[in-house]
């Protein structure tokens, strides 16, 4: 059991790494002040994983009781701010991290359901809820549509990621070859989205109707 934790304190902190990013950039570009970067990478980068770990009993969450990830953000939010200009030679680096945390959390989210003793469906669910959950929290503190809620591909690549886990745990296969095979299929699924522009069907009723509805 101290193997497990060690192996999902590791991936967690990777992804809270990439999603403290992702928020601190994304909160700069809005003007906020020091404060409210700070805040939006930390929530951004521990939201998922705090209502992970509320959902499946590990409690209190390891986001708000364990002193790295708060660490890991603060570093996060030094990195954005003092190396904004390195960041900028990345294309869209906001997106570059924010798919990085998506894809960690995803296969970490689902492991950890699993290692818990939950069943496959709870594992796929909590395993795109901490994926997305930090994603929309970030959308929501700087005022726009939650990117789950467009027709983005986005909690569909967590999807995949979660799926792959569970599928390795089903077949038996060791999580050294389905949780970076998750990670990769879920990042690379998210990037060539983003690059070829795929979207999900979506369903504009504005023209047959006239009430609104």
């Amino acid at each position: 059991m101290d193997h497990l934790h060690t192996f999902y304190t590791v991936i967690d902190l990777g992804g809270t790494f990439a999603f403290a990013i992702s928020g601190a950039i994304a909160a700069k570009v809005k003007g906020l002040d020091i404060f409210g970067i700070i805040v939006v990478a930390f929530t951004v980068a521990c939201g998922g994983g705090i209502l992970r770990d509320i959902s499946i009993g590990a409690i209190p969450p390891a986001g708000i009781s364990d002193w790295r990830y708060l660490l890991t953000s603060l570093i996060a939010v030094g990195v954005a701010l003092g190396f904004g200009p390195m960041l900028k030679l990345l294309n869209r680096p906001v997106i570059l991290f924010d798919a990085l945390g998506l894809s960690l959390f995803a296969v970490s989210g689902a492991e950890k359901a699993l290692g818990y003793g939950h069943n496959y469906e709870v594992a796929v669910m909590l395993g795109i809820l901490t994926a997305v959950g930090g994603g929309v929290i970030r959308d929501i503190f700087l005022n726009r549509i939650p990117v789950i809620f467009e027709n983005e591909i986005y909690a569909s690549a967590a999807l995949l990621g979660a799926l792959v886990v569970v599928a390795g745990d089903y077949f038996s296969i060791p999580n050294g070859w389905t949780f970076p095979l998750g990670f990769a299929l879920c990042f690379v699924l998210r990037i060539l989205a983003l690059r070829y522009h795929w979207k999900l069907p979506s369903f504009n009723n504005s023209n047959k109707y006239s009430d609104g509805i």
